[in-house]
């Protein structure tokens, strides 16, 4: 466990463009873009984000995340928070999912997203967490 964890990836995550901040229904914390979750956290001991199934596949065979906790044979992943490391990677893949759900927002209603007016590089995004 991390202290501060959750505090910490909020406060990168939550200045992402169009997410919202929320307590999630488990405990944690969850963000949103609309009305599609990028991801949760549970305290400052876990994360667990959604993927389609493909991509969730990929992560787990690399070892770069775990099946998700509850329902391992779903798109979910989880990541434990054990170090640093473990938070930014966290916002990696958190990232991940709401480029992937900008994606799918601008598909569903045919009108492009406009991008963020300053652009996240990785640099600038896991500065926030540390």
């Amino acid at each position: 466990m991390v202290d501060g964890a959750q505090h910490k990836i909020d406060a990168v995550v939550g200045r992402w463009p169009g997410v919202s901040s929320a307590s999630h229904r488990f405990g944690g914390m969850e963000w949103r873009l609309g009305k599609r979750e990028i991801g949760h956290v549970h305290g400052d001991q876990m994360v667990d984000i959604p993927f389609p199934k493909k991509l969730r596949d990929e992560l787990v065979a690399a070892r770069q995340a775990q099946p998700h906790h509850v329902l391992p044979d779903s798109g979910w992943v989880s990541l434990s928070l054990n170090r640093d490391e473990d938070l930014k990677w966290a916002v990696v893949l958190l990232r991940h999912s709401y480029e992937l759900a900008r994606q799918r927002i601008a598909h569903a209603t045919g009108r492009p997203l406009p991008r963020p007016q300053t652009a996240s590089t990785a640099a600038s995004t896991l500065a926030g967490v540390a």
